[in-house]
């Protein structure tokens, strides 16, 4: 991507001054590997900048061209260069990601809004159950089975066995089921997930209800967890793995 900007800018460059000293753009013959190899690069990457043409300032892009060019005047200092085009392309492409996921969000709420508010009416008559508990997060729990070990850290890798439903019971996935429990990092897996094992000693059994936006929000995970899902687990947590 590095090459393909600079080649990008080089060439829109180069096509500028001839430009601004030629008066238009040469309409020279292809007659060599070279013409053509030049030719092609060319067409490349202008089609690889022309999605970021309107936001370049023309008089300002010749001025840093030329002054490299002579070496006069610089204004900008070799190592600042990469940086600057770095963070400008990184914002772009988050800017890109933000409005992508704005998008699917809106289609997924117009699709499921009715899953969205099932499971917003099922967390409202159930924190009201007895020995269910709501952190200020939204996460509700109940304590089956209290344990006497230690608690888990935000960085502890944790052994446990647990059992996935949706709010009709519907199973989505179990460890039990399968017979064998599961490994992996506490601050890896959902924001529900994270908070409700840090309240847990190891030996313990909950019950964690979890708001879809502490679960997987808009994104459909798998074939039976549909955007803003609210979910239910059984979570026994066996070990702090070392």
């Amino acid at each position: 991507m590095k090459l393909i900007k600079c080649l990008g800018v080089a060439a829109a460059g180069l096509a500028m001054v001839s430009c601004n000293q030629n008066g238009g753009v040469p309409n020279k013959a292809l007659k060599t590997e070279v013409d053509s190899v030049s030719y092609a690069i060319g067409m490349d990457v202008a089609r690889n900048i022309n999605s970021n043409a309107s936001e370049i300032d023309r008089e300002i892009f010749m001025q840093g061209f030329m002054n490299v060019s002579d070496s006069s005047d610089v204004l900008i200092s070799e190592d600042q260069v990469q940086m600057v085009l770095s963070q400008y392309f990184q914002k772009k492409q988050a800017d890109a990601r933000k409005k992508q996921e704005e998008e699917m969000k809106k289609q997924a709420e117009e699709k499921f809004a009715e899953n969205k508010t099932e499971g917003e009416k099922f967390l409202e008559e159930n924190k009201a159950k007895d020995g269910v508990k709501v952190t200020d997060s939204g996460l509700q729990y109940e304590v089956l089975e209290e344990g006497t070990g230690e608690k888990p850290t935000p960085t502890s890798r944790v052994k446990v066995h647990y059992h996935g439903t949706l709010i009709d019971g519907t199973v989505f996935d179990s460890s039990v089921d399968r017979g064998e429990p599961t490994q992996f990092g506490v601050g890896q897996v959902i924001p529900g997930w994270t908070e409700g094992l840090q309240l847990m000693s190891v030996g313990s059994k909950y019950k964690f209800y979890i708001p879809q936006d502490l679960a997987y929000g808009f994104r459909q995970q798998g074939p039976k967890i549909k955007p803003f899902s609210t979910l239910i687990f059984e979570v026994e947590l066996i070990e702090i793995v070392k």
